[in-house]
């Protein structure tokens, strides 16, 4: 129990909200520097052209209103006749660019979705990113559905709302004068009194729509908060399936059903709640916006009413006003109609941009604590000087405090459980920095680390043989040689088919071809995270006499239990705790209004 607290010792960090200007720079400053971005700039600046092109021609729409209206009240056959043939010319104009800019609006979601998505794997697939970012807590958790599922959300409703919020300013820009022209003339009559109220038909829509706009954002702002805890519960859901799914195995085999069912239960339960609470929301904003909606139907008719009643407009000028009144209507309440999609949208900005500026901030991670030095050693050794790996339970350190380890050499080093042997050698990885001291690299040498659990990419057996460093420089006839020697000969016809190799392969295979991979590679300089402590006495005795026949020269350093050949690991070194020294404090990290799931939750998975 004490090696697993070891092997997965992170420090939980402090949640800081990120504000809104922050996480709006952070996807700027990321589609500045995206490849595509010259593409969404001329998309973008198509589509505004389209949607002025069909503000023009609804402003030509409504000016039809009043002669064709006209021609009714008239019963004038050829002028009605007339104005049906303006009417399909116009009709057809807007046809095309709306379907223009249907394709523009498609193409645009197309590639914002391609710039963030590009963009978040670039920075979230930065030398030991990953790593550090799993260490940063809520904000590393389920990064998958930041990266597909949030980044495509994202993306479509930026492009709906952003297209839909200038459509709405240039429409409204556009009918703000014929509605003032139109309700410039009007005069009302009260009595013996005549009051005239220039544009009060613009005055009346702007009081409208912002009324509406005001109760709308008061009811359904916390649907921000709301949509954010869904996504959320929904990325917790999808991880403990996904988790399920890679252990059916273990989990048939203990009989586990009724515990993963009852886990998976509570994680729907949880994503049930939050969904109950956004449609309460929902309901409530509804409540709103739809009696707005009905009211609207009749109020351009109630506002221009009374002049029309007067006498000082026609039939065919009632109906232009009303139509302009609507179209004004119509974009100031855009915000009205999309306040559950803006929530939507904030909620969603929240959770890709506390990501993406989480990959920045990991690189700073612990910024003003210690750091451990790197060097190279021009004499090829792999020195430590005084080093000591700071964790949240202490310090681990070598109880020598300066070790030389020389070209060939054999190493063993071993520790009392929980000393922090993997911190050790991820430190010398340079995954994990924080500490002090020295770690002298040799000069020119590029070491290859293996870990306890080894990583096979998805692909041919090749593949995964060639992985990390390009092809082997071995025949079919060596890497058949190599697969017998570690028992593993019946993979030998397998190496073009492609398969989920660490699902085909057993737990002592798959370590096995690790080690035939590195015997293949041939390094001069091999660093192992106890991936020997779990091999079987044959296995174990197959795998050293690997590394003897095909690593004759190579420094190899063994970080495990120590219950190795002696003779083949002459020289043995300890790792010790030092708890006297100071613990690794807790970092700061910008994680928006997602936080780390309860410690309970977090240990009965």
């Amino acid at each position: 129990m004490a090696d697993q607290l070891d092997n997965q010792a992170t420090v939980q960090p402090v949640a800081v909200a990120s504000s809104l200007r922050d996480q709006v720079a952070t996807i700027k400053r990321a589609l500045i520097e995206s490849p595509v971005r010259e593409w969404l700039l001329w998309t973008s600046a198509g589509i505004m052209a389209v949607i002025v092109a069909t503000s023009i021609g609804q402003v030509l729409l409504n000016r039809w209103n009043q002669p064709f209206y006209d021609a009714l009240a008239r019963r004038d056959m050829a002028a009605f006749l007339h104005q049906l043939l303006v009417f399909a010319m116009i009709a057809g104009g807007l046809l095309v660019l709306n379907i223009g800019q249907t394709w523009l609006n498609q193409m645009i979601r197309l590639k914002l979705r391609e710039a963030l998505t590009l963009d978040l794997i670039d920075q979230w697939m930065r030398p030991a990113r990953a790593f550090r970012l799993a260490n940063a807590g809520a904000i590393g958790v389920n990064p998958d559905q930041r990266m597909q599922q949030d980044a495509a959300h994202l993306s479509d409703l930026s492009t709906d709302l952003g297209v839909g919020l200038l459509q709405s300013f240039i429409l409204l820009v556009s009918f703000v004068g014929v509605l003032w022209e139109l309700s410039s003339g009007f005069v009302f009559h009260i009595g013996g009194w005549s009051l005239a109220i220039p544009g009060y038909m613009v005055w009346a829509a702007f009081l409208y729509a912002g009324t509406a706009s005001w109760l709308s954002w008061l009811v359904g702002r916390p649907l921000i908060r709301l949509n954010s805890d869904r996504y959320t519960r929904e990325a917790e859901l999808r991880s403990s399936m996904v988790r399920v799914n890679e252990n059916v195995d273990a989990i048939a085999l203990y009989r586990g059903e009724d515990d993963a069912k009852r886990r998976l239960d509570l994680d729907l339960g949880t994503v049930l709640r939050a969904m109950r609470r956004i449609y309460t929301a929902q309901i409530n904003l509804s409540w709103v916006t739809d009696t707005y909606g009905w009211i609207t139907v009749v109020a351009p008719i109630l506002v221009a009413s009374p002049v029309y009643f007067s006498g000082d407009i026609s039939f065919g000028g009632l109906m232009m006003a009303v139509g302009a009144f609507n179209q004004v209507h119509s974009s100031l309440r855009w915000f009205i109609n999309n306040i559950g999609s803006i929530a939507d949208w904030r909620a969603t900005l929240m959770r890709v941009a506390d990501f993406r500026i989480a990959l920045d901030e990991t690189d700073v991670l612990h910024d003003k604590e210690k750091r451990i030095s790197f060097g190279e050693n021009a004499n090829g050794s792999l020195t430590f000087e005084k080093l000591q790996v700071a964790s949240p339970e202490g310090c681990t350190k070598l109880s020598d405090l300066h070790v030389e380890i020389r070209a060939g050499e054999r190493v063993m080093i071993t520790g009392e459980p929980g000393a922090g042997k993997t911190l050790l050698f991820r430190a010398i990885a340079g995954l994990w920095p924080w500490g002090s001291g020295k770690i002298g690299m040799p000069a020119g040498e590029v070491p290859i680390f293996v870990p306890r659990v080894p990583y096979f990419p998805a692909g041919t057996l090749r593949e995964v043989l060639d992985h990390p460093l390009g092809a082997v420089p071995a025949s079919d006839a060596d890497i058949s040689a190599v697969l017998a020697e570690v028992g593993l000969e019946r993979l030998s016809s397998s190496l073009d088919r492609s398969a989920r190799w660490e699902r085909e392969l057993g737990d002592d295979e798959q370590r096995s071809l690790a080690f035939a991979r590195l015997a293949l590679r041939k390094p001069k300089w091999v660093i192992i995270d106890e991936a020997m402590d779990a091999f079987d006495g044959p296995s174990l005795r197959r795998v050293l006499s690997l590394l003897d026949k095909h690593l004759t020269g190579a420094a190899i350093i063994n970080i495990g239990r120590g219950l190795h050949n002696s003779q083949f690991f002459p020289r043995s070194l300890t790792i010790v705790k030092d708890t006297g020294a100071p613990a690794l404090k807790p970092v700061h990290v910008r994680a928006g209004a997602i936080e780390p799931p309860p410690v309970a939750a977090r240990r009965k998975k």
